[in-house]
């Protein structure tokens, strides 16, 4: 366990925290939550003893080891399994299953294992750091971003890894899913401040959303109040009859301190162009084939018809495939065999995240958008450049100085230049936070068009996909369903999750464990039973949303009657109107009470249908 006490940390002006206190106990997994720049990882540095803070109290037991992935790669040894050897503590130095199987587990195979380490590819050299810090069994595990490089069923074995963790977890990542199927808390910094609260994201910033909008409620009240009382002093200062009730209010106005109105952060907002497609078949591909060596290849026999509001997510293994696919989509490349055949009246948007190596770096911002399109004038272009969030002169930066994640929002910018009516997307949320995830997936989810898109996120493909192409055992193929389909009657085969201790291979072999089957059935049990829990309570609380909003709508015309009531000085009218604004407040305040139970009582029994799917899963060791 380890305390954090009064911690402080700036640079120059931009205060990132001040005064977080804070602990993590034993076995806890926290996530570590806030935009991008607010101090995530300065954090993690400060944690792992890399940065001092400007004042606070940090307390680590003593022989209490933190380990903190690093990001600078600094491999001695010949082979990827002996610098994975390097991980293990002396007493098991001798037990080289465990890095195999962690190894394994992160994607690397049999040659792999062979080969040297500065041969790897940086996205492979991370995982092996990843590996050897896993292996090392810190007491607290510090992970900054570990998906970035893994794809999905790496990110599915370090899951079920991480879930089986048996000291503590502290991880920072931009894939909610990710963060909310292994953390018991949620650790925020938000607006300067830190806090830490029990339960997954959606729970804390629920939590966030609602401080905030009561204290921009108590402080519109309170300014109204100190308006009404400025009013009165003024009024009646004159009058020595009321000299004592002045002089009372005065005190008052006195001791009211203004609340600050709450600065209004700036989150990606915006939505592609759809152009209007009549026809019933968008495109279409046929025997499909293609090959970087002429004896192997990656692609053969593809077959696939694009209808024109598809959502087609493509998924499997690093290095199968499908960025491959999605560039002969987009016509980068050509294939060896086979035709891909689109409407004529089809115009695709292309976003990979190599692009950005065709992004001018002498241009700016503005300029590069501007010149994406002849149609477009500099103010549109200015237009685009604020909704990804380079408002006024920072749309005037050169893109060389742009980071990784802001060059791809100028990617993403370009996009919205034209109308289209197909987008072909690569990973498009790498780089982005949680906040900009969740404006890409409602921009992707609002769009008139076809969608194919590849991606290792899991709440992605939950909420978009309605069709799949799958790479998976050197084949593609297309999946007709949605991802939760394909879990239950397909899926990665990973339901064996990672068991670190010496008996694991000894569990494995029982003769009574269930099968693949048999999960597969009692997994659609269980879903289908939660379909029934949850589906009542969901219901009851869209139609308190509807009830809310319809009240809110009438409060604000009650508000605007009473108004002009006041200026007409209609007492009768003003009384009537007065109770139906108390009566319509009471309603709104009770529905958000029901609601906010409603809401925790589905969470509560989403969690522990989760936990059954879990433990179903790791009973098919």
């Amino acid at each position: 366990m380890i305390s954090i006490d009064s911690l402080s940390k700036s640079f120059g002006a931009s205060v990132l925290f001040q005064n977080a206190s804070f602990k993590i106990n034993r076995r806890e997994r926290v996530g570590l939550v806030g935009r991008n720049g607010h101090g995530k990882t300065t954090l993690f540095r400060i944690l792992s003893g890399q940065e001092d803070a400007d004042s606070g109290n940090l307390a680590i037991p003593k022989n209490y080891r933190i380990g903190y992935v690093k990001q600078e790669m600094n491999f001695t040894e010949n082979t990827v399994l002996e610098e994975g050897k390097k991980g293990l503590p002396e007493d098991v130095a001798s037990l080289y299953w465990k890095v195999e199987k962690i190894l394994f587990g992160l994607g690397f195979d049999d040659e792999d294992l062979k080969r040297s380490p500065k041969d790897l590819s940086g996205g492979f050299q991370v995982r092996l750091n990843l590996t050897k810090e896993l292996l090392s069994e810190p007491d607290l595990l510090l992970l900054d971003e570990p998906t970035n490089y893994l794809d999905i069923t790496s990110i599915r074995w370090i899951k079920g890894f991480l879930n089986q963790w048996p000291r503590e977890v502290f991880i920072i990542t931009h894939d909610r899913g990710f963060m909310d199927s292994i953390v018991t808390h949620v650790l925020g910094i938000h607006r300067q401040k830190v806090r830490k609260i029990s339960g997954n994201t959606e729970k804390y910033y629920m939590q966030i959303a609602q401080e905030e909008e009561i204290h921009e409620k108590t402080r519109i009240n309170e300014d109204k109040r100190r308006k009404e009382i400025e009013v009165f002093v003024t009024r009646f200062r004159a009058k020595a009859r009321l000299a004592g009730m002045v002089q009372s209010r005065v005190k008052t106005l006195s001791k009211l301190t203004p609340s600050e109105k709450l600065e209004k952060f700036k989150n990606l907002d915006f939505s592609f162009r759809s152009k209007l497609f009549s026809g019933k078949i968008l495109g279409r591909i046929e025997d499909l084939a293609f090959g970087y060596i002429p004896s192997y290849q990656l692609i053969s026999d593809f077959n696939l018809t694009i209808g024109p509001t598809d959502r087609i997510c493509v998924i499997g293994r690093n290095g199968a495939g499908k960025t491959t696919l999605l560039k002969l989509l987009g016509g980068v490349m050509s294939p060896d065999k086979g035709r891909i055949d689109y409407h004529h009246d089809i115009t695709p948007g292309y976003f990979e995240q190599t692009n950005v190596k065709t992004l001018d770096g002498d241009k700016s911002i503005e300029d590069e958008i501007l010149y994406t399109s002849p149609d477009l004038d500099r103010q549109a272009a200015r237009n685009i450049c604020g909704a990804m969030l380079f408002e006024g002169d920072s749309a005037l930066k050169k893109i060389a100085v742009l980071s990784g994640g802001e060059k791809s929002r100028v990617m993403l910018g370009k996009l919205l230049c034209k109308p289209i009516n197909l987008l072909l997307l690569d990973e498009p949320s790498n780089h982005f936070d949680m906040e900009s995830c969740d404006a890409l997936l409602s921009a992707i989810d609002q769009f008139n068009g076809a969608v194919v898109m590849v991606t290792h996120n899991e709440m992605f493909l939950h909420a978009i996909a309605d069709r799949l192409i799958v790479f998976k055992d050197d084949t593609v193929s297309v999946f007709e369903g949605d991802y939760q389909q394909f879990l239950n009657i397909d899926g990665w085969g990973d339901n064996i999750t990672p068991d670190l201790s010496v008996k694991n291979e000894a569990d494995c072999s029982k003769p009574d464990k269930l099968t693949k089957r048999e999960i597969r059935r009692l997994r659609s049990a269980i879903i289908v039973e939660r379909g029934k829990v949850l589906k009542s309570l969901e219901r009851k609380i869209d139609e308190l949303e509807r009830i809310i909003d319809a009240n809110e709508i009438y409060l604000q015309e009650l508000n605007g009657n009473m108004q002009s009531a006041t200026e007409k000085n209609d007492g009768r009218l003003i009384t009537d109107l007065s109770q139906k604004l108390h009566q319509c407040q009471f309603e709104i305040d009770r529905d958000f009470e029901e609601f906010e139970v409603l809401s925790v009582s589905v969470e509560s029994k989403r969690s522990a249908f989760d936990l059954k799917l879990l433990e179903l899963d790791e009973a098919g060791c």
